[in-house]
């Protein structure tokens, strides 16, 4: 395919605005890129798409969600309002993560694929949980990968809270996917959709036990990913059972590493953040999650310049990567009440730098994140149009207040258009949101009754 009339957006090191560029795609790669009336004539057979002008820049990465949380959409939580995090865990995603069967699985990954493809999304990391449906949730979520043509790092989280012959089971699951996937077709090629991280909870729903199981199961190719520190609660549960800090903790169990994800990291101390640097542990920063938890804004600058390295999720909340920039971008300056804390380029630096570090040790032969010739031709196109000049310095800024996800017209992955002019082409939308929608009583009913056996057991 022959993509003409685009302004290439590369996020090179030069960041390279490019106007009225082509890029020649072959075997889910860019063959070749150059001045449109260059490329036409050398390849007046290829099947052509126009961009009509419109941004083509690389798709976006998101490097922590949750596909299961779907059907949390609309349903109250009932009674009074939670009023911390950890009552928001125990009244609404343990009852609800119960409630799911292998149907609701498979919506609620289809419903989360369709919001990434029509944000521009076009790689995902992804934490699951579903304990009732829970051998085989991890083959049923990359499914719906496939079908849907994106590309997803999948993790089953382990956790004692459901008991020991659960984590055990959890731990097969991770291990078992993660072979399964190293006997994909496409694995570690540019067309490579699958990959595996190792899911676990957090530290407060893991026995000292537990922890040891994973380290001795987890593959020796891929890392962990966890949430840690998201709430003070995470700390104080970590310090009464092992006088340890949680990062700590989960350090001397062998769970950080180079190709280890800790999600949130919060309530983290300095110690803590020089021992995330030291192990070259990922740390994925959520500001909308954090905000709508009221759990505080991590200190991501001061993590940045200690070394750690830090990208962008959204931890289930819809897909809309600028939106979450945005987030990042104006958190620090409200908590701080300093309107110089973190830049522009400083966002730029989770969004577009950190995480495709991080995808690129997860699909290390697809080159995400950047145009140019060899690197993966997972690209979308924007019909965005500033009204100010437009240069490397400045695009960060261009991108934070007036960038929207409603611009976004097309999505492709390694060459293949899931959407073309706002047109899902792998999915039907219309199919599973009512599909969704039938489904979404029994597993809010199901929701009800795991919550009020909960409240009459304790």
């Amino acid at each position: 395919m022959l993509l003409t009339h685009a302004t290439l957006v590369t996020w090179d090191d030069q960041r390279r605005i490019l106007p009225d560029h082509a890029l020649l795609i072959r075997d889910g790669v860019i063959a070749e890129m150059g001045p449109t009336r260059q490329l036409l004539p050398r390849y007046p057979n290829e099947p052509r798409l126009d961009a009509r002008g419109q941004w083509a820049m690389p798709g976006h990465i998101v490097a922590h969600t949750h596909f299961y949380g779907a059907f949390a959409r609309g349903m109250a939580i009932p009674g009074a309002a939670p009023k911390a995090f950890p009552e928001i865990l125990q009244r609404l995603w343990w009852p609800l993560d119960q409630a799911l069967d292998a149907e609701a699985v498979r919506l609620s990954a289809e419903i989360m694929l369709v919001d990434a493809i029509r944000n521009g999304v076009t790689t995902l990391f992804d934490h699951h949980a579903s304990p009732n449906a829970l051998t085989g949730s991890l083959d049923v979520i990359a499914e719906a990968v496939r079908r849907a043509g994106v590309r997803g790092a999948l993790a089953y989280e382990v956790t004692d809270r459901y008991g020991k012959a659960k984590a055990r089971e959890s731990i097969a699951e991770n291990v078992r996917f993660a072979q399964s996937v190293r006997e994909e077709d496409d694995y570690r090629t540019p067309r490579q959709r699958l990959a595996a991280t190792f899911g676990l909870h957090a530290s407060l729903s893991l026995d000292d036990d537990t922890l040891d199981a994973a380290r001795n199961a987890c593959p020796s190719d891929i890392g962990f990913h966890i949430h840690a520190a998201e709430h003070q609660a995470d700390q104080d549960d970590s310090l009464t059972r092992t006088g340890l800090r949680v990062v700590e903790r989960l350090h001397r169990h062998g769970i950080l590493g180079e190709r280890s994800i800790v999600a949130h990291a919060v309530a983290v101390d300095a110690r803590e953040i020089v021992l995330l640097a030291e192990t070259g542990t990922w740390v994925t920063h959520q500001p909308r999650s954090n905000m709508n938890n009221a759990v505080g804004a991590a200190r991501v600058e001061e993590m940045l310049r200690l070394g750690v390295q830090v990208g962008l999720g959204t931890d289930g909340f819809p897909h809309a990567m600028w939106e979450e920039a945005r987030f990042a971008y104006l958190l620090p300056k409200l908590s701080a009440r300093d309107p110089r804390r973190m830049d522009g380029n400083t966002v730029m630096r989770l969004l577009i730098e950190n995480n495709r570090r991080l995808a690129n040790l997860y699909f290390p032969a697809a080159r995400l994140g950047v145009l140019a010739p060899g690197a993966a031709a997972d690209i979308i196109l924007v019909d965005f149009h500033p009204h100010t000049p437009v240069t490397p310095d400045n695009l960060p800024w261009h991108l934070i207040f007036g960038a929207y996800e409603r611009m976004i017209t097309t999505t492709i992955v390694a060459g293949q258009v899931l959407m073309r002019d706002r047109e899902l082409l792998t999915l039907s939308e219309e199919r599973i949101a009512a599909e969704a929608r039938a489904k979404a009583p029994a597993v809010w009913a199901a929701y009800q009754r795991i919550l009020q056996n909960q409240g009459a057991a304790s």
